[in-house]
């Protein structure tokens, strides 16, 4: 295994802008474990990232573990901090730790993570959505983030609204209507002159879900930049948000706020999004309950969200804790999961129990479950570079353009300032 030094983690944790105040850390290095038990596993969580009744079990014993038990212990805001300020100091490390959408960051520093395939991954690899699977592989093709929930992703809609604009208000005719981004964008115009309402909250939303939903991002697995190429998903993407800008269909509420609001009153009638966004809905816009509706957004489902769970390098025992792996993210796991803290699953196998419910009457008769599983069936493969992070400047540029600023000249000032912070870390671009 490659020594991964303190230095070199901390550097891949740039993006994160999480860890400026580690410098200070000593070279600790003896006390590795969180916990002196030796027959106790210590996993690292937040708060409804897991079950909590199948973390109860697992701490009574984990199954097929020959006498092991787990810790469970939720980790607050700072999360990222927290973990990579105990592997960058090589104490205190758990033995497992879930890792959130952003695991690409944690790519740079592989090594500190145990390769899952060495334990039998593969014998697994079929049971998951692939998409899913290739997103917690490495560059160097080591497997070391296991798949926990999905966020495959939606159109969201006020079926009333839709109405009021002298347009059939059916899913699958909304579906049909925004087959492509510029249907998309058509249909928008039509919702603004007929009812007068916002197809979308911002353009960065289109700009952002257009990318989840692609194959190719901002960076391949080499680390060279792909929007610098002559036809490229990212500018792809631009010309599609610039063009729902011009036609005056996003509305520019870039505070949760107005956002809200603006659902609940029906000034904008729809968001893409993933499956989890639901409960956000009918937490923030109770009273739409019934109006809304869920379409297949332009082209196919995207992907927004969703984690993985790991073995950093000093797990106690690895194949307990791959055993604990492999029993938490079972088929009848996810779906329990599913049904007690709506955690979207990633086994196939979940949807083919019947055990799983979601209609709440939220989408009318609709059913969500079944709308989201069609949909983590159309997500495509892709690549999420560790560089992604420095790639913001064109979600910041894009809204710039919102707020006025010329298309080209915002275009050209991400692509500038993208590249000068690649170069200072030694990115040839």
């Amino acid at each position: 295994m490659a020594r991964i030094t303190r230095r070199s983690l901390l550097a891949g944790a740039a993006g994160l802008g999480a860890l400026a105040a580690a410098g200070g850390l000593s070279a600790c290095g003896s006390q590795t474990s969180i916990s002196s038990d030796p027959k106790e596993l210590v996993l690292w969580y937040w708060n409804r990232s897991a079950d909590p009744k199948l973390l109860a079990e697992a701490a009574k014993e984990i199954p097929g573990s020959d006498g092991y038990h787990l810790r469970a212990d939720v980790l607050g805001g700072t999360w990222d901090t927290k973990l990579r300020t105990s592997l960058a100091g090589n104490a205190y490390i758990p033995d497992l730790t879930f890792i959130n959408s952003n695991v690409s960051l944690y790519f740079p520093n592989e090594n500190m993570f145990l390769d899952l395939n060495d334990l039998g991954a593969q014998d697994y690899k079929d049971e998951y959505f692939d998409w899913k699977w290739q997103l917690g592989v490495t560059p160097t093709n080591r497997f070391c983030f296991f798949p926990l929930d999905t966020g495959p992703t939606g159109f969201y809609y006020r079926a009333d609204v839709v109405k009021k604009a002298g347009l059939d208000p059916d899913p699958e005719s909304v579906g049909e209507a925004i087959k492509t981004w510029d249907d998309y964008v058509e249909f928008g115009s039509k919702l603004k002159k007929n009812a007068g309402s916002f197809i979308e909250i911002t353009a960065n939303t289109i700009f952002g879900q257009y990318i989840n939903a692609s194959p190719e991002r901002y960076f391949n697995k080499a680390g060279k930049p792909l929007y610098m190429e002559p036809s490229n998903a990212i500018k792809d993407a631009w010309n599609v948000a610039v063009k729902a800008i011009k036609a005056g269909v996003t509305g520019n509420q870039q505070n949760s706020t107005d956002q809200n609001a603006a659902w609940t009153s029906g000034k904008t009638m729809g968001h893409i999004e993933a499956v989890w966004w639901a409960q956000i809905l009918a937490d923030t816009a109770p009273d739409s309950k019934g109006k809304w509706r869920l379409a297949s957004q332009p082209v196919r489902a995207g992907n927004s969200g969703g984690s993985f769970v790991c073995l950093p390098h000093t797990c106690k025992d690895p194949e307990a804790g791959f055993k604990f792996i492999t029993w938490l993210n079972n088929a009848k796991n996810q779906a329990t999961s599913f049904n007690d803290v709506q955690l979207f699953p990633s086994a196939i196998k979940s949807f083919e129990l019947g055990t799983m419910k979601s209609s709440t009457g939220f989408f009318g008769n609709q059913d969500p479950l079944s709308f989201f599983n069609k949909a983590a069936q159309q997500v495509p493969t892709s690549f999420i570079s560790t560089y992604e992070t420095q790639a913001a400047y064109f979600s910041t540029e894009i809204t710039n353009v919102e707020a006025g600023k010329n298309p080209d000249q915002a275009w050209d000032d991400a692509v500038n300032q993208t590249n000068k912070v690649l170069r200072k870390q030694g990115v040839e671009v």
